[in-house]
Order: structure tokens, then C-alpha cells, then sequence
């Protein structure tokens, strides 16, 4: 299965591929999102170490259903080869109703083929009030390629 657009990366199709990461990961679809990973796929997130599609899907799964009305925005911050270096902002209320933005980044490693095969990801939660959201669903097309503020 091939997922383009394919290493080595220019910075238009490094853009595009950051486009359709943060695309799929705002349909908060586990199955859709995974797909785009190797089946052996091996990430860092937090403090957490995932190996493979099926361990992705029940990560995505907790993880969207702890982290509700969960919307995010991430931009290309460097590329070369077959990687790309992306920062990303998301929003999202826990169960009592608290929001918090979440500032990271990622470090991606592709295949010839297109697909994910290492995502290392740090990231800081922030508690926000819902008045100071910035991020509601999936990005407008105009707003794309935009860059996230820093606050």
C-alpha cells in the first residue's frame, strides 16, 4: 500500500504530507489515521513507546476518548530525505470539562512507499479556559499553511 506523496521530500510535497497527517488525525478515526503508519510503525509519544498498527489504534482510541472534542493544527517546520520535523498545537476538554492545549513536536521517518515508519513526538500540556480556544475543528482552506502561534 502506497501512500504519497513520496520521500525524498521538496518542501511542497513535505507540506502536503504534514496537511494530510493533521487531515486525518481531525477526524479522530483510529483505522484511518493508522493507515498511513507501517504495519511494524515505531513511535515515541510522551512517555509512551507504540510498535504497529494494531497498538496505534488502541492508543488513538484511549487517547480520543479521554481527550474530547479534540482539534488540531500542526505545520512543516524542516524536511530533508525521507523526513520531516513538524510542530503541532492541539485543543481538547477532559471528562470535567477542563480544555487544554497541547504544544509538541514530532519527528516523522518514511518509507519509499509513502508510509510512517518512526514518529517521535514530545509533548506539554497547558490548561486554558474555553474562552482563550483558538482551534475549532478540522482547518478552513484558507488557513492552511498558516503558521501557529507560539501562544
Amino acid at each position: 500500500m502506497a501512500r504519497p506523496p513520496f520521500p525524498p521530500f521538496t518542501e511542497e510535497t513535505a507540506a502536503q504530507k504534514v496537511q494530510a497527517a493533521e487531515d486525518a488525525w481531525n477526524t479522530r478515526d483510529p483505522e484511518r489515521v493508522a493507515l498511513a503508519y507501517t504495519e511494524d510503525s515505531v513511535w515515541r509519544n510522551r512517555d509512551q513507546f507504540i510498535t504497529g498498527r494494531a497498538e496505534i489504534v488502541e492508543f488513538l482510541r484511549r487517547k480520543w476518548e479521554r481527550e474530547l472534542d479534540y482539534a488540531l493544527r500542526k505545520e512543516l517546520w524542516s524536511f530533508s530525505g525521507d523526513r520531516i520535523a513538524v510542530r503541532f498545537q492541539y485543543e481538547c476538554r477532559d471528562a470535567s470539562g477542563q480544555w487544554w492545549r497541547s504544544y509538541g513536536n514530532e519527528l516523522w521517518e518514511f518509507t519509499a512507499d509513502g508510509l510512517m515508519r518512526r514518529r517521535e513526538a514530545s509533548i506539554n500540556d497547558f490548561p486554558i479556559t474555553e474562552a482563550d480556544r483558538r482551534v475549532f475543528g478540522p482547518r478552513a482552506a484558507d488557513e492552511r499553511g498558516g503558521l501557529i502561534p507560539v501562544r
